[in-house]
């Protein structure tokens, strides 16, 4: 299996240009292969391949010393990149699905390239980059000995610079046996609600910051257009995006520890959140919530720790009756479940996390030997 492991850099001033200027290269490289393939399909219904370009570059790394001062295999990774681009777009065309064609890459539109191979030696408080040089990283958690570094991509985020890097581990040996199982609905209200009557509380994090975002857009807005106070000002406003990013990404990544390491079975709606948030209603809400982003740092998780996640049908998860499986229709202002049938009185998402343990295929196997636990270390709330 393969992980990626992120660490701060720390470059000082000469390597922070020398930062920028490769990705400002990289980007002219990717827009120019981009146009080079637009205009020859335009012109003589020719499709350029990668390979074709990559011979171009070599002849072109002679004469322009931008591309000769970047190490061979970024701007290869660049093409690369631009192929697969390319790649993805005919796969959708070819699905049927609706897609933009690949759009050219502005400014502040390429933050990232990739040393795919070689290039790059980790020392202990150094990452030794080849034609950069040895840039401060943090080591905040040391990358298994059993792992294999697979490429190294220095990313850029505002003013904060990243090394990523995509490591090989071997897969895990064997999966838990299943003592413990949890059924789990998300929503807006509380973040989540387990089936043994447990709640996460939502933290809201993007609503909670709305205000302060507001005010620093209409503070940017008022500056000149093209100005440097426009600019420290628009800078202002990515770095309160960032931090409300972090924020819910902390809280996931912690969450998620703690479900994997409270419970062996854990059990989600099969959820079209794609689709969910092309509700002008509730897209804001969701966003904030992060509910893919939740489900997705539980599966890696679970992944390593033996864990079993498993997704079921959300259909009717709802209206149906945890109790007597006897459907009872609610509107979304409808809060608590009353069922007119079995006399079952619980609140609306206790009983969908009830119906959604239920749905899981584990579960109703080895039902007899599963016992719910009350998930000791988990932030849990009287519903």
């Amino acid at each position: 299996m393969k992980r990626t492991y992120l660490f701060r850099l720390y470059p000082t001033i000469q390597q922070t240009t020398t930062l920028i200027q490769w990705l400002t290269t990289c980007r002219m490289l990717y827009n120019k292969g981009l146009a080079e393939r637009r205009n020859q399909w335009e012109t003589h219904q020719y499709s350029v391949n990668y390979c074709e370009q990559a011979t171009q570059l070599t002849a072109a790394k002679q004469t322009n010393h931008f591309l000769k001062a970047i190490h061979s295999q970024v701007l290869q990774d660049v093409l690369r990149r631009l192929d697969k681009t390319f790649k993805n777009f005919f796969r959708r065309i070819k699905k049927g699905e609706k897609v933009g064609y690949p759009r050219f890459k502005g400014k502040n539109r390429y933050d990232s390239f990739t040393y795919p191979q070689s290039g790059f030696v980790l020392e202990k408080k150094k990452l030794r980059l080849s034609k950069i040089g040895a840039i401060n990283i943090k080591l905040h958690r040391s990358i298994p000995a059993e792992g294999v570094i697979k490429t190294c991509t220095i990313k850029r985020d505002v003013d904060h610079w990243y090394a990523c890097f995509s490591v090989a581990l071997p897969d895990p040996e064997s999966q838990r046996e299943i003592q413990t199982a949890i059924g789990v609905d998300v929503g807006l209200k509380s973040l989540l609600t387990l089936n043994n009557g447990g709640t996460i509380a939502n933290p809201r994090w993007f609503r909670n910051s709305e205000k302060k975002l507001a005010n620093a857009q209409r503070r940017k807005d008022r500056k000149v257009i093209g100005s440097n106070n426009r600019h420290k000002q628009n800078k202002k406003v990515a770095q309160l995006h960032r931090k409300i990013r972090h924020q819910r990404k902390d809280f996931h990544h912690k969450l998620s520890r703690k479900l994997v390491d409270s419970y062996d079975l854990i059990v989600y709606e099969n959820l079209q959140i794609t689709n969910m948030v092309k509700s002008h209603h509730v897209a804001k809400s969701i966003s904030d919530a992060g509910w893919g982003q939740l489900m997705c740092f539980t599966e890696y998780k679970a992944e390593e720790a033996g864990t079993l996640v498993e997704y079921v049908s959300a259909y009717n998860t709802t209206q149906l009756c945890s109790s007597c499986g006897k459907v009872v229709p609610k509107t979304l202002a409808t809060r608590i479940h009353s069922c007119p049938y079995c006399g079952l009185d619980i609140a609306r998402d206790h009983n969908s996390a009830i119906t959604i343990l239920h749905r899981s295929r584990y579960y109703g196997e080895s039902q007899s030997q599963l016992s719910s636990s009350s998930g000791q270390g988990l932030p849990v709330e009287p519903v």
